[in-house]
């Protein structure tokens, strides 16, 4: 990557890019240039860079070079222009949301004009086959093509400033901003999965702020207007969560809420406070957790009556029936009864973090059941004088249930009050912090409430009763649904009953009897009457089958013996393997404490190794101390030697001074310099301005006089030389006029001489018009002629190439078969010299044995008459001939002898192929003659004369 002198350079090279089409590679370099360590100095430049920068990363979608760009950025702006990045990060996110919209508009609009092609038919051709496919709509693709890759950029982009921003105290406002945003943004589309992490990210970041509180640009939280801010993105997180329905993420954000009041120790607004008691009642309601929803509308309608005066009658009507109506929906049965002690316990945690979020300090180590109880917040309500302010049919239904004994008519007048209460509520005035209150939510648990009634005086009046006379004393439930109601109440201890429906009747018993208490007394006299009737009434014995069962008795033995045998087999095995099994134990056993031994002598050797390393780096560390401190002092002798030579006095004292303090006091006393020499610089310029205003005010009538006069002097000059110009106009037409006269006489002598010049010109550009035309004409037809000439002659060296090349091509196959012939022929003449070669042999081999035979019968006449030796015919051949001693042949002792003591033999016959037999074996020359004398390549004899004349020759000089 190129480096640039200038930032601007860098910014002039991308637009060039951008231009071309580049857009990678001007985004690389504007990256390049953002995270260079040359560019930390801030400078306008740099911040019209980032917004380039911005704009690449938005349209190709790079959240990871937006971000490390932005934190490049941040590390410049942090100390010099907070602002610059504030604007580049709003620039950042409106980029994105706006991209992010467009899509999701084009995404609408190409469906709304995919919609309306056919009226007629039920679905598109291409919605069918793509259904048989993906199995999702138009509107589902396009969506996932279009609108989803940008609302995943904007959801980087929204986690990227929240990081970027988390530990700012300066941009506190841009962080809440963009929170509040993201919510939005999880709102309006409904990302229930991105409300999640963003809930977890925020969370993370206070815990993280809390954790390190020794940062230097950490928000303080201490600051009224920090936390604030902190506390409104809860409540807006509050919001939201219980708008999608995210009732675990309120819950939390409810406890971030309390954790944040707790922290800083000290109580949000009214409105506030008004806004987490309603969201904690939907949160209760939605739970099941009716005794703690109706301490929060307690909590509320005392934070409405006491806080807003500009609530209407009303409103505090509605606000106070629900107050009583979620405090009469508490079940009135103690739900601990029965539970075991690890749900007591659990029961305690939940009941201290519930309390605790609706505003009540109970201790966590005792039993606190009295101070949250129904009971409690009934009577709280009576003495707080709510029950002047609920509708009437509110009270009604509360003397009913409460204080009235009405067995059988109970239900049948609850009824209709019930049917009242269906209808009341609905939005409040916009006095009202709680926007809209329904009071039929509670009508199924106030209808629980009086089934439990009805059966609690009925348990009392009446021992039994039939199940249809039940069901009609409680006409809105049916009867499975009051014996749901029913078995509650019992495991709870509330009523004692029982439901035979056999007899279809229902059994009221005495709470006393049907006690915990007499319970296990009652089955225990149970067991003991059993055991006394089985002792007084024996059960009959049977008759022994002894004689029956006889016959078989030795089958049973053996069998028995049999199985006996097996078992200690077994047994026997049993043992042997479990002995093995304890010996490999042990052995493990041992090997396991030879590793844990080994172990932990490499523990101590490495604890000695890891001891002596911090020792070393202990005394390093030590050492570095002792050299900073040192320079320390330097530095603060230097400091002070400056601070004298300023008259001021030194900023620190003391002795234990470290090199980082002194760096922040020197970047603390640059900073105190600049901004003294900034307000140095504004107090000038505004003398500046002071001086100049008074200069200007002075100098009005001072340039109005000079204008005036000016405006005289230059009208004088006007007029004059208006004057001038008339006086020599005239002066020079006079002269015109004269000349004009003088001139008229010779007009018709030029006309004539003007004529003859003309008609003169004309021929001579007629003729040489006509010596142009012949002379391209001649041209022309030369080029005719040579083009012609040199196509022939192309055409005819064409024709003389392909002829060549053809005759040469011809030469070649004509080499190539005469090749392939020569090389046939050569094949098969040698084919015939072995064939001839192949008799040679044969018929040597039948004179080798003929000789042999001759040359055995020759021996046994020689030891008869060994000095007779007939003398050979002319015709035949002579025997020492073929006793002559050859190459490769076994020449008998005495024809040696013989051959040795002869004075001239006669002459060899010569061999058919030339070879030449002498006494002895054949010399190397001959050797060479005889070879050179055979037949060549091409069928005829080789010539030898060379080398018998260079044989010769040599012979001679010897």
């Amino acid at each position: 990557m190129a480096t640039f002198q200038k930032p601007e350079n860098a910014l002039k090279r991308a637009e060039e890019l951008i231009n071309v089409g580049q857009k990678q590679a001007a985004l690389q370099a504007l990256h390049y240039l953002i995270t260079s360590k040359r560019y930390r100095s801030w400078q306008k430049t740099l911040e019209r860079i980032m917004f380039k920068y911005i704009e690449l990363c938005v349209d190709m979608r790079k959240g990871r070079f937006a971000k490390d760009g932005l934190i490049q950025y941040r590390i410049v702006c942090q100390l010099v222009n907070v602002s610059s990045l504030e604007e580049v990060i709003k620039y950042f996110i409106h980029l994105s949301t706006e991209r992010a919209e467009q899509a999701r508009s084009k995404a609408q609009a190409l469906e709304d004009a995919l919609d309306v092609d056919d009226l007629e038919a039920d679905k598109r051709p291409e919605d069918l086959m793509l259904s048989y496919v993906s199995g999702e709509k138009g509107r589902d693709r396009s969506d996932r093509e279009l609108v989803t890759p940008w609302f995943k950029f904007l959801w980087e982009t929204y986690r990227t400033v929240l990081e970027i921003l988390r530990n700012n105290s300066k941009l506190e406002s841009l962080y809440a901003m963009t929170a509040h945003r993201a919510f939005q943004f999880c709102k309006q589309y409904k990302r229930t999965t991105e409300f999640r992490r963003l809930c977890e990210i925020i969370r993370n970041h206070l815990i993280n702020l809390n954790k390190y509180k020794d940062q230097r640009d950490r928000p303080d939280l201490s600051s009224p207007e920090s936390l604030q801010l902190y506390v409104d993105t809860r409540f807006e997180q509050l919001k939201i969560a219980t708008e999608l329905e995210l009732w675990q993420e309120a819950f939390r954000s409810v406890e971030d809420i309390h954790g944040l009041m707790c922290m800083v120790k000290k109580t949000p607004k009214s409105s506030h406070m008004v806004i987490y008691y309603a969201k904690l009642t939907e949160i209760f309601w939605v739970s099941e957790s009716h005794l703690y929803h109706a301490f929060a509308w307690f909590k509320l309608f005392t934070l409405q009556k006491t806080y807003n005066k500009n609530l209407t009658q009303k409103d505090l009507q509605l606000i106070a029936s629900s107050v009583l109506l979620a405090a009469l929906s508490v079940a009135p049965y103690d739900h601990k009864h029965g539970a075991s002690h690890m749900e007591l316990e659990n029961e305690k945690e939940h009941k201290f973090r519930m309390t605790s979020l609706i505003g009540f300090s109970l201790d966590p180590k005792r039993d606190n059941r009295e101070v949250l109880s129904r009971s409690s917040l009934l009577s709280e309500l009576t003495s707080k004088g709510i029950m002047t302010c609920v509708a009437p049919e509110v009270k009604d239904l509360y003397h009913l249930l409460e204080h009235e004994f009405l067995p059988l008519d109970l239900a049948s007048k609850v009824q209709p009050l019930l049917a009242k209460i269906s209808k009341l509520g609905g939005k409040l005035t916009s006095a009202s912090s709680v926007p809209e209150v329904q009071l039929s939510q509670y009508v199924p648990a106030l209808e629980k409430l009086a089934t439990l009634r009805v059966l609690q005086q009925v348990s009392q009046v009446y021992e039994t009763m039939k199940i249809e006379v039940l069901s009609d004393m409680i006409p809105f439930c049916t009867f499975s649904s009051v014996e749901k109601v029913a078995v509650e109440a019992v495991r709870r201890n509330f009523i004692a009953m029982k439901v035979d429906h056999v007899k279809g009747a229902v059994l009221f018993c005495d709470m006393d009897l049907e006690s915990d208490r007499l319970r296990d007394h009652l089955a225990t006299l149970a067991e003991n009457l059993n055991s006394v009737r089985s002792m007084i009434f024996a059960p009959v014995k049977k008759t022994s089958k002894l004689g029956d069962s006889l016959p078989g008795l030795a089958e049973i033995v053996d069998k028995e013996h049999k199985r006996l045998l097996a078992r200690k087999s077994i047994i026997e095995k049993r043992k042997e393997e479990q002995e093995r099994q304890m010996l490999e134990m042990e052995r493990e056993e041992e090997s396991k404490r030879l590793k844990h031994q080994k172990i932990v002598e490499e523990a101590e050797q490495k604890r000695l190794a890891s001891e002596y390393t911090r020792r070393e780096e202990q005394r390093i560390r030590r050492e570095i101390e002792e050299r900073e401190h040192e320079e320390a002092k330097a530095l603060l002798m230097e400091a002070e030697k400056r601070s004298k030579k300023k008259g001021k006095k030194p900023a620190i004292e003391g002795d234990k001074v470290t090199k980082q303090t002194l760096i922040e006091l020197a970047l603390t006393e640059q900073l105190r310099e600049r901004q003294e020499m900034e307000k140095k610089l504004q107090k000038l310029a505004k003398t500046m301005d002071y001086m100049e205003r008074a200069k200007r005010e002075e100098e009005a009538p001072l340039i109005e006089a000079a204008y005036q006069k000016r405006v005289e002097e230059e009208r004088n000059l006007h007029e004059r030389d208006q004057l001038l110009e008339i006086e020599l106009s005239s002066q020079h037409h006079a002269g015109d006029l004269q000349e004009k006269n003088r001139l008229a006489r010779m007009v018709v002598y030029k006309d004539i001489f003007q004529d003859k010049i003309v008609r003169q010109r004309e021929g001579e550009h007629n003729r040489l018009v006509k010596e142009r035309e012949e002379r391209l004409s001649k041209l022309l037809e030369a080029r005719w002629q040579e083009r012609d000439r040199k196509r022939k002659l192309l055409f005819y060296l064409k024709t003389e190439e392909e002829r060549l090349t053809k005759l040469h091509e011809e030469e070649e196959a004509r080499k190539l078969e005469e090749a392939e012939r020569r090389k046939k022929e050569e094949v098969e003449r040698r084919a015939k010299l072995d064939e001839i070669a192949e008799k040679q042999r044969q018929r040597e081999r039948e004179a080798e044995e003929k000789e042999k035979a001759r040359r055995e019968a020759l021996l046994g006449r020689s030891i008869e008459a060994p000095a007779r030796h007939a003398e050979p015919s002319s015709g035949a051949r002579p025997v020492e001939a073929s006793a002559a001693p050859t190459a490769g042949k076994y020449v008998p002792r005495f024809r040696r002898d013989r051959a040795e003591g002869s004075v001239a033999a006669p002459p060899a016959e010569p061999e058919r192929w030339g070879a030449r037999q002498d006494e002895g074996p054949p010399q190397a020359s001959d050797k060479w003659r005889s070879e050179d004398r055979r037949p060549s390549a091409f069928g005829g004899p080789r010539s030898s004369s060379s080398w018998t004349s260079s044989r010769a020759s040599r012979g001679s000089e010897r």
